[in-house]
């Protein structure tokens, strides 16, 4: 590939439970391609259980990158992300084979295609100051400097709440304006062709539950239970999806019923994140099933090759 060639990328999206994993290995079989991680969990080693990683059996059908990459004692922001990410998409391109981006952190992937605003990061020390509040106060605090964010940050996702304050204290600006002032830069070096997997909703919390149900019936606790010595429970992957309940059951001994009932709960409430997010990009090519569905692999298929024909077409014109 020449430094002046486009990369044609597949991209992989969904909610949680839809069958990315295998409709990413798939395309990989079809195409000769190479799984690109874009989950915000599955990126940190050791925690495979509640994180949902590709199993052994999975991760040897096609080569996988970021994944277990980051150590969960320095969490990885978007930003860091899209740095780490962009060079292993142009290595693999490099080599002809085809970048496919399989996840489900869809602002992780804005980050890598779209580029984020150059806010300034935080000192170490301003960031301490911020944690040790409360979440309440945190919230009022921002609601007080920043009411536009407020109203677009959910109360408990304290990580975006503190950064907004950061960008607010650091500039005097609301995080709006920052991006209004310095808008990100697209990478214009890539062309991708998007892959939502939309299964019938019930179908989908049905799956949801399952994989919940498997998780709690004992492996995620032994796994917390393995890790907790080596990763204190002030860390902010005990705080996603899975692990926050595990941690209620191993540390304050909560009913493993429950905590069940809310990890499912949490987990339905982030898919609908997740469709309404995904479903707001114009370009995202929807397929009506699960990506372990014969019949869906073969409908992705055909759409990869006719996007990759018409764009063939044009570069002959």
């Amino acid at each position: 590939m020449r430094p002046t060639d486009s990369i044609n990328a597949i991209v992989v999206a969904g909610p949680t439970a839809s069958g990315k994993t295998a409709l990413g290995l798939a395309l990989a079989e079809q195409w000769g391609g190479e799984i690109v991680n874009y989950d915000s969990v599955q990126l940190y080693r050791d925690f495979d259980i509640g994180t949902a990683k590709p199993t052994a059996a999975e991760l040897a059908r096609a080569r996988h990158h970021l994944i277990g990459a980051a150590d969960a004692h320095a969490p990885w922001t978007a930003g860091e992300y899209a740095r780490q990410a962009r060079p292993v998409v142009e290595e693999i391109a490099g080599r002809g084979r085809m970048p496919i981006l399989v996840g489900g952190t869809g602002f992780y992937l804005r980050a890598l295609l779209e580029g984020l605003s150059p806010m300034p990061t935080a000192p170490a020390e301003l960031r301490r100051r911020l944690q040790a509040r409360s979440p309440e106060r945190l919230r009022r605090l921002l609601e007080r400097l920043d009411p536009e964010a407020a109203a677009r940050i959910a109360p408990r996702d304290l990580s975006k709440t503190i950064r907004a304050l950061e960008v607010r204290l650091l500039t005097g600006r609301s995080l709006a304006a920052g991006w209004k002032e310095a808008p990100p830069e697209r990478w214009s070096g890539v062309r991708t062709i998007k892959l939502g997997l939309a299964p019938e909703r019930a179908a989908l919390y049905a799956r949801i539950h399952r994989r919940a149900e498997a998780m709690f019936s004992g492996p995620i606790q032994e796994e917390t239970r393995r890790l907790l010595p080596r990763y204190p429970a002030e860390l902010r992957i005990w705080s996603s999806h899975g692990y926050k309940q595990a941690c209620d059951i191993v540390l304050r001994g909560a009913e493993p019923a429950l905590a069940l009932g809310e990890a499912q709960l949490e987990q339905r409430h982030y898919a609908k994140r997740q469709w309404t997010w995904f479903r707001a990009d114009q370009a995202m090519q929807w397929l009506a099933g699960f990506g372990d569905e014969a019949g869906v692999q073969r409908a992705a298929g055909a759409m990869v090759a006719a996007a990759i024909g018409r764009r063939g077409d044009r570069a002959g014109r």
